[in-house]
């Protein structure tokens, strides 16, 4: 398919379940080369599910390709885990895309936007906790790899995560 045919669009409820279903089906595959079984089998299933609190709050989105949804991601003032955000400091959430149409520009065009509506929402700065396997992408997108980081899935489940930083102009 081409550019031309996906729709960008604000998340829904009714989109739940076809979010668990490319989180639970992508994150799997596209994560498998950057990470070791044992963070796999525990860290999954705690990440690839929808988080209703994000769909609602209007600054998540999803392509679609038909009434498929091929991409998903967006940005909050809050920080992940439910951490108080920093004023003018938008975090990025949850971006994946359908491992079957990755290199189509999805990942790009959904990044382009939540960048654009972050800064047209006030933000300075965007933060992003990138799984190994995006930081190349993330890096294309403008940001700088600040550090390691263990992001806290529940007690005793870390997953190891790459911390980093965009300014917006």
């Amino acid at each position: 398919m081409t550019q031309d045919t996906l729709t960008l669009r604000p998340a829904e409820a009714a989109d739940t379940e076809a979010l668990d279903r490319l989180f639970g089906q992508s994150y799997p595959i596209l994560l498998k080369p950057d990470y070791p079984p044992s963070v796999l089998v525990t860290a999954v299933p705690l990440i690839s599910k929808a988080q209703p609190a994000l769909i609602a709050s209007g600054t998540f989105f999803v392509i679609c390709d038909g009434p498929d949804i091929v991409g998903a991601g967006g940005w909050t003032m809050q920080a992940p885990g439910g951490k108080p955000g920093t004023r003018g400091v938008g975090h990025i959430r949850h971006v994946v895309t359908d491992h079957r149409r990755t290199r189509e520009g999805i990942g790009r065009r959904l990044m382009e936007h939540i960048i654009l509506h972050a800064h047209a929402c006030g933000m300075m700065q965007l933060h992003c906790q990138s799984t190994r396997t995006a930081v190349p992408f993330y890096e294309a997108m403008g940001f700088v790899a600040e550090g390691e980081t263990d992001i806290d899935l529940r007690p005793g489940v870390t997953f190891p995560a790459v911390f980093m930083k965009r300014f917006l102009a």
